[in-house]
C-alpha cells in the first residue's frame, strides 16, 4: 500500500487536466458576455441568458440529431444483427475476406467517405436529407456493429443453437427467439456507439447538407454563433452543453452493458 501512494495523486491530476476543458466550457456557458474574456475560473457574472438563447434557437437542430441518431440505430441493428450471426452460425463462404473487409472499411477516412457520398447523394436527390444522413452515419457504425456482435454470437454455445434446431425452429426463429435476446449486452453497446457516432458527427453534416440546409444537426447548429469577424462564445458553449448531455446520460445508464458487451465476445462460454 505505501509504494502505491503516488499514484492516487497523479490520477486525479490527469483526471483534473482532462476535464478541465468541460469545466471551462461550463464556465464560459454561465458567464456573461462581457465578462468572457477576463478568464475568471468561476463565473463571477453568472448568468442564465446563453441557455435562453439556445433553447430558443437549437431545438431544431436538437431534434434532428435526435432523429438522425435513432434512425442511424435502427438501421445499423437491422443490418449488423442478422449479418453477424449469419457469419458466426452459418458456413457463409469468404468469411474471413468479409471480416477484413469490415476491418479495411473502418479504417477509411471518413472525409475521404463523404465526397463519394455527395457524388452519389448529388445524382440521386439525397443531399439534404435525413435518409442521406442516416446513410452515411450508418456506413461507419455498420462494420463495428457487424464485428461486435459477431465475436459476442460466435461464443454463445453450439448446444443451444442445435436444441432451437431439433424442437423444429428455423434459422430465423432461433435468431429472433434465442440469440437476439442472449446477446442483449453486445446489441445495447453497438446501438449506443452508433447513435454517439450519429450524435457527434461533423464530416457527412457539413459536406452531405447545402448551404443553408435546414436539416441540419447540433454540430451544425452551433455554427450559427461563429461569424467572420465575431463569435459568440456564450452560446456556443451553452450549446455544447446542452448537445453534450444526451451523450452523457446514455454513457451513465448503458454504462454495465457496455462493458459487458465489450469483453463479452472476448470470452468463449
Amino acid at each position: 500500500m505505501s509504494r502505491t501512494w503516488w499514484k492516487n495523486p497523479i490520477a486525479l491530476v490527469m483526471t483534473a487536466l482532462m476535464l478541465f476543458p468541460l469545466y471551462w466550457m461550463l464556465n464560459v456557458s454561465f458567464t456573461k458576455r462581457e465578462s468572457i474574456r477576463g478568464g475568471d475560473l468561476v463565473p463571477v457574472d453568472f448568468t442564465f441568458d446563453h441557455y435562453a438563447v439556445v433553447f430558443g434557437d437549437q431545438l431544431p437542430y436538437l431534434g434532428t440529431s435526435l432523429v438522425i441518431g435513432t434512425g442511424t440505430v435502427v438501421l445499423t441493428l437491422a443490418i449488423a444483427a442478422p449479418a453477424s450471426f449469419a457469419l458466426a452460425s452459418m458456413a457463409v463462404p469468404g468469411r474471413r475476406v468479409i471480416g477484413f473487409a469490415l476491418i479495411v472499411a473502418q479504417m477509411v477516412p471518413a472525409v475521404v467517405m463523404s465526397l463519394g457520398l455527395y457524388s452519389i447523394y448529388n445524382t440521386v436527390g439525397l443531399l439534404d436529407t435525413l435518409p442521406g444522413l442516416i446513410l452515411a452515419d450508418s456506413t461507419i457504425a455498420v462494420p463495428f456493429a457487424v464485428l461486435l456482435l459477431t465475436a459476442f454470437m460466435a461464443g454463445i454455445p453450439r448446444e443451444l443453437l442445435q436444441a432451437a434446431q431439433i424442437d423444429g425452429a428455423s434459422h430465423w426463429r432461433t435468431f429472433r427467439s434465442i440469440v437476439l435476446p442472449v446477446s442483449r449486452n453486445a446489441i445495447i453497446t453497438s446501438a449506443l456507439f452508433a447513435f454517439l457516432w450519429a450524435w457527434s458527427d461533423f464530416i457527412f453534416a457539413s459536406t452531405l447538407n447545402r448551404e443553408g440546409g435546414q436539416l441540419r444537426p447540433i454540430t451544425m447548429g452551433i455554427y450559427n454563433y461563429i461569424g467572420a469577424q465575431n463569435q459568440e462564445w456564450g452560446p456556443m458553449m451553452a450549446t455544447a452543453v446542452v448537445a453534450s448531455i444526451p451523450a452523457a446520460v446514455l454513457l451513465v445508464v448503458a454504462q454495465k452493458y457496455v462493458a459487458a458487451g465489450v469483453t463479452a465476445g472476448a470470452v468463449k462460454n
